[in-house]
């Protein structure tokens, strides 16, 4: 990453935080964007106390003139924009909450899902694009979810928006790789964090048992892949939905139990 410039959308802990660490840490000029800007700018200060060159600005994925204007604030500051990794979604617990089974679905609920993931998404793509263009390389990352690939009882908006990602993630990767840009998506399982520990504490053997790795995932876990993704060592990698989940996207529902259920892995 020595040289490059990355943006970062929703860094205010979890994977975007692991990932401006990540980055910063192997030479790149790292620019933290998030609606919650003093949440960003102490990921900002835990970079630089280890070195790193890291500032943060103020993002509203609602409002493409603060989409423009992050990138162009990066452009402008930096002269060039190398990595966009596409991180914020609306995960506000209002939200999820009423993320519901379909036949009590809000529409409104449903639509702003849609407005910050998927159209978020789309505008900080198309905002950066005419730079990579312009310098002929380039790397979109886009952070999809498991839930994109595979049904589950609950938050089917968040799902089909993160669906909706996986396709832009391969329609630009199509459009734009012989101009020297490439686009891929990460697909995390279960990355266990302060929120998630609050949340899916009770699910967490449950998780466990069915992942084929002997621990759950971490979000230097992901990082680990957006770096790669990030980097000229992945040069020849795009067009695609990469899970980085443990295995658990990989079986049939049968293997933990064959194995020896949750009972298994509490102790």
């Amino acid at each position: 990453m020595e040289g490059k410039v990355a943006i970062i959308s929703g860094s205010n802990g979890g994977i975007g935080a692991a990932a401006a660490q990540r980055l910063a840490g192997e030479g790149g000029k790292v620019v933290l964007a998030d609606i919650d800007v003093d949440g960003a700018e102490r990921t900002a200060e835990q970079v630089r106390a280890t070195g790193g060159i890291c500032f943060a600005l103020h993002l509203d994925l609602n409002e493409e003139s603060s989409i423009e204007h992050a990138i162009e604030h990066t452009a402008n500051v930096y002269g060039r924009i190398d990595v966009l990794l596409n991180n914020a979604a609306d995960t506000r617990g209002e939200i999820m909450s009423q993320d519901a089974a379909m036949e009590f679905m809000d529409a409104n609920i449903w639509d702003s899902v849609f407005r910050v993931n998927a159209r978020g998404t789309m505008l900080m793509i198309k905002h950066v694009l005419p730079h990579m263009v312009k310098q002929g390389a380039g790397s979109i990352i886009n952070t999809s979810s498991g839930a994109s690939l595979r049904a589950d009882l609950f938050r089917p908006a968040y799902a089909a928006s993160k669906a909706a990602i996986n396709m832009l993630t391969e329609y630009v990767a199509a459009q734009y790789g012989k101009k020297g840009i490439r686009c891929n998506a990460v697909s995390p399982g279960l990355v266990v964090t302060e929120t998630t520990r609050q949340n899916q504490g009770h699910n967490m053997d449950l998780y466990l048992a069915h992942h084929l790795t002997e621990r759950l995932g971490d979000p230097d876990d992901i990082a680990a892949m957006i770096a790669l993704l990030a980097s000229d060592d992945g040069r020849f990698i795009t067009g695609q939905i990469i899970p980085v989940d443990g295995g658990i996207s990989t079986h049939f529902p049968h293997v933990a139990d064959t194995r020896g259920g949750i009972d298994a892995y509490k102790n």
